[in-house]
């Protein structure tokens, strides 16, 4: 939303009303309230006849400030509101100090100065110590907007053809990049963009996102969280150069900044503020496979596909029923189609009790179609979501005349639970939580008449997957829990996981779905995948082999498409060779088996302290290294492994290492950063680099699942050690085992903790001699 026509005029058909002075301060319980007029008060006469905004400034947690600009204070708060510190809010101790540098309240390690001079309108944000200066609200940054543009003052006495805007302008500084807003698929660095936070099915490919967060993390060392779950429009330095403009519809505009100063920092305070990420178990690392959209399956399909994998080597974790589980025409009625699955249970109990897959999962979604039993029962218990003339709100976009589950109901809630229940009766482990971005706002009228239908557009997609999510927490245990998400809005992240939506088969669409996870990663989200191969359309062999190298080095890992399948063999006729898909899919799988003691355990930080586990950008690991906020083909795998995606046919790949020594995980040849390489990759590798003074415990190189003994058999790789480095063990439930450490003398500590027959590397890993052909630096 732009308020201006350039530098100096107003948009066509708006008003604009700027703060122009802080008239007032008072000192309140939380923090400071500023009484802002519209124009600058030089005498009694100009406190008549103009608008005035209320800015209150307050002390939220250490290091966190919230911003609230009002204007009309008497409109209706409506909800929903975002669940925030849902953990318990830590006391906030606000400290108000006057000097001659202005009215500071400072909020732990951030604080805000008002400036002293009469008649100058300055915000400024910064750390509390006065050493770093964070953003401002200068002059003409904080205001309101009519649209139409009012003629005269008493239209605005009926408020039904005119839109109210709040808006506030914090400045950029020179070098400044901004990232984040949920899982964005265009430019990594958003400055110069305007981005609209609001639901969307618009797949990979275009400015519009399934999970819009309220969050943008600055390389200046802070954060912001735009606390409305309702529609935010941002002018990223795309209206004003200097200014990131926030605006919402209505009378009231809150935010909060988030003072790091650390990436690290910054996520950690945001996750206590929203919510930190679950825990999920270890089984859903393994691979996952899915029967794909709308391709033709029963229960021989699916046996001889799980059977091909484990012909060709490669063990399955999860396998996933998409759609025609259920009959078509009758999604979502929770019910098996009876004619190709005559006795799902027993289908379900004999895959599992064959070994060829652990977990079970089946796709639904909150769209109830008419043709289905589930509708006319969700319709005359009112469950469904009514138009204001008390219909149902029905249209045909995805299902014939299908409903809405109206989750502001406790009784809907309730038989959608019953629905699950019966799901996890037969066997079903984990659910796919497809859909529910397409939420209408207008001639709606949710059971909670509190809510505002816009508000509810977005934040429909917390509701969804908290009442799934918590319905497997009932059933099978708090960190047993795990969802397949595709929307999502600010603290969905308590819900994991979530995968990347509809991806072209194209290496331009891999790369458009590493941005989206970087972003996402960015905003609190610890756990993220995506369709490997790409959903739409047919992958060449050469696609599927990289994306296979891209997707198992996700937290999560998912074979799935539209209306082809993604098992290998259909990719490249069964190429059996060893350059063939079959084997790149198991060399990779085989990979992130090994990698899962080093995984699982830097999950358990990654929840803690509300980081990406992977994709984890850069800038997190490097904040002071500039190159690395505009990193977005490369990805931190945790703490100290880094990885480079290929997209290229002839294996040719560029890479940035930040200062250091990097050792190749592949062939242990240590390269120093800072700078930039150049390399040549088969399809059994890419660029994945260990950082320096790591230590690295690789698991069982017999294991193929991620579930195992993560202590037996293990190979401990020591990559550029100092004195004190170690590594934190955990075992196949998440429990902490203790710790390996590298003592004076080089000698480890904790080898107790290893069983079975282990062996060191001092100067790295085992490696295959073969990567020595494959690798080629350029």
């Amino acid at each position: 939303m732009k308020f201006r026509d350039g530098m100096w005029l107003t948009a066509e058909g708006m008003r604009v009303e700027y703060a122009e002075d802080v008239h007032d301060i008072t000192q309140t319980e939380k923090g400071l309230s500023l009484l802002c007029p519209t124009r600058k008060i030089q005498r009694r006469g100009d406190t008549l006849n103009l608008s005035t905004l209320t800015i209150d400034i307050e002390a939220a947690y250490d290091g966190i400030i919230s911003v609230e600009t009002t204007h009309w204070d008497g409109a209706v708060r409506k909800g929903p509101h975002f669940d925030l510190f849902p953990g318990g809010q830590p006391n906030a101790e606000p400290k108000v100090v006057k000097s001659e540098k202005g009215t500071t309240l400072s909020s732990g390690s951030i604080a805000a100065t008002i400036h002293p001079d009469e008649h100058t309108f300055d915000i400024k944000f910064h750390s509390a110590d006065g050493s770093r200066y964070l953003t401002s609200l200068l002059g003409r940054s904080v205001g309101l907007a009519y649209s139409p543009a009012p003629s005269n003052p008493l239209q605005t006495g009926d408020m039904r053809d005119f839109k109210h805007y709040i808006f506030t302008q914090t400045g950029l500084s020179v070098g400044e990049s901004v990232h984040g807003l949920g899982e964005r698929f265009g430019a990594f660095n958003k400055v110069g963009q305007s981005v609209a936070l609001w639901n969307a099915d618009g797949g990979t490919s275009s400015d519009q996102a399934y999970k819009n967060v309220s969050f943008w993390l600055s390389s200046k060392g802070y954060g912001v969280f735009i606390d409305t779950p309702g529609r935010v429009e941002l002018e990223i330095g795309s209206e004003r150069c200097t200014r990131v403009q926030t605006s919402v519809e209505g009378q009231r505009l809150k935010w909060y900044i988030i003072y790091g100063p650390t990436p690290k920092d910054v996520l950690r305070r945001y996750s206590v503020l929203t919510g930190k990420p679950g825990k999920v178990p270890s089984w859903s690392f393994g691979l996952w496979l899915s029967t794909s959209f709308t391709t033709n399956y029963d229960e021989a399909t699916v046996n001889s596909f799980l059977e091909g994998m484990k012909e060709r080597d490669t063990q399955v974790d999860v396998f996933h029923y998409d759609c025609f589980w259920m009959k078509a025409f009758k999604w979502t009625d929770f019910v098996f189609d009876s004619d190709r699955f005559p006795d799902p249970k027993a289908q379900i109990a004999r895959l599992k009790a064959s070994g060829l897959v652990k977990k079970v999962c089946v796709w639904i979604n909150p769209y109830i179609a008419q043709h289905g039993a589930a509708f006319k029962h969700a319709t005359e218990k009112g469950y469904l979501l009514k138009r204001k003339n008390g219909d149902i709100w029905q249209w045909d976009l995805w299902q014939a005349g299908m409903g809405l589950v109206d989750f502001t109901n406790p009784e809907a809630v309730e038989w959608y639970v019953e629905c699950l229940n019966g799901l996890f009766d037969k066997g079903v482990d984990c659910i796919k939580t497809d859909f529910g971005e397409r939420v209408p706002t207008l001639d709606v009228q949710w059971f909670d008449k509190s809510v505002d239908p816009h508000k509810m557009h977005n934040y429909y997609a917390f509701l969804y997957n908290k009442v799934v999510y918590e319905a497997l927490q009932k059933r099978y245990g708090d960190e047993e829990a795990v969802l397949f998400a595709r929307s999502a809005c600010a603290g969905t992240q308590r819900f994991p996981l979530v995968w990347g939506g509809d991806c072209e088969s194209t290496p331009e669409a891999m790369a458009e779905s590493v941005r989206g996870g970087l972003g996402l990663g960015l905003c609190g989200y610890s756990f993220w995948s995506n369709d490997i191969g790409g959903f739409e359309g047919y992958p060449a062999p050469w696609i599927y082999k990289r994306w296979v190298a891209f997707g198992l080095l996700c937290s999560h890992s998912r074979l799935h498409g539209s209306g082809s399948y993604r098992v290998p063999w259909t990719i490249d006729n069964d190429d059996k060779s060893e350059e063939g898909c079959s084997r790149t899919l198991s060399r990779w799988t085989a990979l992130k088996a090994r990698l899962m003691p080093y995984l699982f355990s830097q999950a358990a930080k990654a929840v803690n302290s509300g980081l990406p586990l992977s994709l984890r950008a850069m800038c997190v690991e490097f904040p002071e290294d500039p190159t690395s906020w505009y990193l977005d083909r490369q990805f931190m795998i945790g703490d100290s492994l880094l990885a480079a995606p290929v997209f290229e046919e002839s294996g040719e790949v560029e890479f940035y290492l930040p200062r250091g020594k990097w050792t190749s995980f592949f062939t242990n040849e240590v390269r120093e950063g800072p700078g930039w390489f150049k390399e040549e990759h088969g399809f059994g590798s890419l660029p994945l680099f260990v950082r320096e003074n790591t230590v690295l415990v690789l698991g069982n190189p017999e294991a193929r699942s991620a579930v195992y003994d993560y202590a037996q058999d293990v190979e401990v790789c020591l990559y550029q050690i100092r004195e004190g480095a170690s590594a934190d063990l955990v075992d196949s439930n998440g429990e902490p085992l203790g710790s390996i450490l590298v003592g004076s003398n080089g000698e480890l500590q904790g080898k107790d903790l290893l069983k079975g027959i282990w062996t060191k590397g001092n100067n790295g890993r085992k490696v295959d001699e073969l990567f020595f052909k494959t690798i080629k630096s350029l």
